[in-house]
């Protein structure tokens, strides 16, 4: 059975047709590199409205999506509304994400404190929150990655299975 993830772009510019999102496939070539699981993607396209982020998010929970990963609206701008939304539809905030996302961005620019991703989960669903540019994207999923099969198992959710050659995830009392 084919798992549903969520990927969700927030960005007023690539929503308009401004420009091209690079950032939802991004997401997505992580995702095919990372997971032996069969998934299946479902892919949204929205603007940095925070009515329609906190829709968006209720609807792919609702859906079965196990895993919802976002990306853009983290920073302090006006319109970066994107942990705002997420607050809102959570029933649990895991912030250790965020935490850990920053300090692994740290190494590379020192705007990263600027940033204000985190997590949380719905029902059987977890989201994350990720940055908006591939290159963060990568560096900050890589970081995070190995235990979001894990906290996905705990909340009840479908077993995602990784490529060890590419992304080792943990599971305690795995080797």
């Amino acid at each position: 059975m084919s798992v549903q993830i969520g990927i969700v772009t927030i960005s007023d510019r690539a929503s308009s047709g401004v420009y091209l999102d690079e950032s939802g496939p991004a997401i997505e070539a992580l995702l095919n590199e990372y997971l032996v699981s069969p998934w299946t993607p479902v892919y949204r396209l929205i603007p940095d409205e925070q009515a329609t982020i906190e829709q968006t998010l209720i609807d792919l929970a609702a859906s079965g999506c196990a895993l919802v990963l976002t990306t853009g609206g983290t920073g302090p701008a006006a319109r970066d509304v994107t942990p705002e939304a997420m607050e809102r539809v959570c029933e649990k905030l895991l912030p250790g994400f965020g935490e850990q996302m920053r300090r692994i961005s740290l190494k590379y620019v020192p705007t990263a404190i600027l940033s204000r991703q985190t997590a949380g989960i719905r029902g059987q669903t977890l989201f994350v929150n990720l940055p908006g540019k591939p290159k963060s994207i990568r560096e900050c999923l890589d970081a995070v990655f190995p235990a979001i099969p894990y906290c996905i198992d705990l909340i009840g959710g479908p077993r995602l299975e990784s490529n060890p050659d590419q992304m080792a995830v943990f599971r305690p009392g795995e080797k």
